[in-house]
């Protein structure tokens, strides 16, 4: 079942009228005065919700003579309440990536100009961590740099390459030993889980 669906689902049972609604129709179907009637509230009150139950696909009408009648949709309302449970299992992981994919690229839009110097780091941690992976892409594995070689990479991206280098290394993209810097293994890269 599609995210949207299932979150129009959950918002039209979010109003306590359509829950009453749904109870009363469980018992049979109704026509929209009786509702009205039974629920203390305007007949355009009823349209009002009705069409919200419809636009969910939780009832269905059927009209006899001049009169419609609201009848309860019983199999798509257990389908999609027993759909909640499944979201972890129908959401591929495929999708979880370009999710991500996308908020970074998002992440990399807002805080670097259109000739790649970086504006500013980011406060927020997560982003932060974007910006500095970003950076990290072109250092060579397993390329030992000497300090000045680093600051002249950094000095592309932004004027402050000290703060730049003490980041990456407080990050663990890097590792700093008698002024030798060296990219660690992205496995050891902080990803912000902590």
């Amino acid at each position: 079942m599609q995210l949207d669906l299932l979150v129009k689902f959950h918002k039209s049972l979010g109003d306590i009228t359509r829950i009453r609604i749904i109870a009363l129709l469980q018992k049979g179907p109704l026509h929209g005065q009786a509702l009205a009637g039974k629920l203390g509230v305007t007949p355009p009150t009823i349209t009002h919700h009705m069409t919200k139950l419809r636009e969910a696909d939780l009832i269905y009408e059927r009209r006899d003579k001049n009169t419609i009648y609201f009848y309860l949709n019983e199999k798509s309302l257990s389908l999609q309440a027993q759909a909640i449970l499944n979201v972890g299992k129908v959401l591929p992981a495929a999708e979880d990536k370009n999710t991500e994919a996308s908020w970074k690229g998002a992440v990399l839009n807002n805080f670097f100009n259109k000739d790649g110097a970086l504006k500013h780091l980011p406060a927020q941690r997560k982003k932060k961590l974007v910006v500095l992976e970003h950076l990290v892409k072109g250092l060579e594995p397993h390329r030992k740099y000497l300090e000045k070689e680093l600051n002249a990479y950094l000095l592309h991206y932004h004027e402050d390459f000290a703060t730049l280098r003490r980041e990456l290394i407080m990050n663990h993209f890097m590792y700093r030993e008698n002024n030798i810097y060296e990219l660690n293994p992205p496995e050891m890269w902080d990803k912000g889980l902590s």
